[in-house]
């Protein structure tokens, strides 16, 4: 199964917000369908929802006003209220105030040494939630091409002047229900902004959050993982071998002391001892299928990288590696491979 592509010509952000609703209307309502059962499920109430989206819009729109008007632009494209596709951007900062559990997502490694920087990561997430991916394509201050799910303003991408991001949950104890700027709103503003791995911390550190997560920038020049939380942003440098991993816990010490995932689900730091003992491998692995063959690994008996769901647990606890990712920062492109790792081969890879 293909994932889907947009290319936006607008560069008003409230008309591109409108054109982009109304081209991606039912794919936008569906995902909306989807993460309201999602928080229905970890307790939300809709009055609660309703609150914590109106609040996430109001910090949006107090520290990156044309970010708020493109929401409220995706809404009346897709026919409806702002709030809902507020929630969508800000499902992160949701799930948080709801203090909703799981074995969290993602694991991404970068190699800087070499010519041009090679990247991955998996995408891993609610297995009712597989149809959400787009690839949106846009003009601001750059060209942007993002991996995202449908109504959510960023996620993982690259743009035009050589920046690219990966993006992984993260818990912190100083996570709460006084919401913050979404994490997703920051990682549009580092794609639509930054050029350079100091303006993208710059960026990070100017947002006052309520969730955690992690990322992680990439430019030819050098990476770092922006680790992010309520507490404060950590900034974590590869290694001295040129590779950077990470997975859903915290390595900045300071930050480390708040971490919650991990203490609920320490399957984190076994990713992470899978993706250093694959460090090599994957410094040698130019191809993206080579550098998803170094990833992959299964649990229960080894590091659950590729994710499968279990149809006995309830949607809150069906994760599934549902997309895999790599950057060509040199060219701007992103290559996407649509479901689980294991199922990545040579032609399964589709390029923006």
């Amino acid at each position: 199964m293909a994932i889907s592509f947009f290319a936006s010509t607008e560069t008003g952000a409230a008309a591109r917000g409108r054109s982009y609703g109304a081209a991606r209307r039912a794919a936008v309502r569906a995902n909306v369908d989807g993460y309201f059962a999602l928080f229905t499920a970890a307790g939300g109430t809709p009055t609660a929802v309703q609150t914590w989206a109106e609040r996430a819009l109001d910090r949006t729109a107090a520290w990156a006003p044309e970010l708020a008007e493109e929401t409220a632009g995706v809404a009346a494209g897709a026919g409806l209220e702002t709030w809902q596709v507020a929630a969508l951007n800000a499902r992160t900062e949701i799930l948080a105030a709801l203090s909703a559990t799981g074995r969290g997502e993602c694991s991404t490694a970068v190699v800087t040494r070499g010519p041009s920087p090679h990247t991955i990561q998996t995408w891993d997430w609610h297995e009712h939630l597989h149809r959400a991916p787009v690839v949106w394509e846009f003009e601001t201050h750059h060209t942007v091409r993002t991996f995202t799910e449908n109504g959510v303003l960023a996620k993982i991408g690259v743009n035009s002047a050589g920046l690219g991001i990966h993006f992984n949950l993260l818990r912190h104890t100083s996570d709460g229900s006084d919401i913050g700027v979404p994490v997703h709103v920051i990682a549009r503003r580092i794609l639509g902004e930054a050029t350079t791995l100091s303006e993208a911390v710059e960026i990070a550190r100017s947002a006052r959050t309520s969730a955690s997560t992690v990322i992680t920038v990439v430019t030819a020049a050098e990476a770092a993982s922006l680790e992010i939380c309520p507490d404060g942003v950590g900034v974590v440098w590869p290694g001295a071998d040129g590779v950077l991993v990470h997975t859903n816990h915290f390595l900045d010490p300071a930050l480390a002391e708040g971490e919650r995932l991990g203490t609920e689900q320490p399957d984190t730091y076994a990713r992470l001892d899978h993706l250093r003992a694959q460090a090599d491998a994957l410094a040698h692995a130019a191809d993206p299928t080579a550098r998803a063959a170094a990833l992959l690994s299964h649990g229960p008996s080894a590091a659950p990288v590729c994710a499968h769901p279990d149809p006995d647990e309830p949607i809150t606890e069906r994760w599934e590696t549902l997309a895999t990712i790599c950057l060509d920062i040199s060219a701007s492109r992103l290559l996407v491979h649509q479901g689980r790792l294991c199922g990545v081969g040579p032609a399964t890879w589709q390029c923006f």
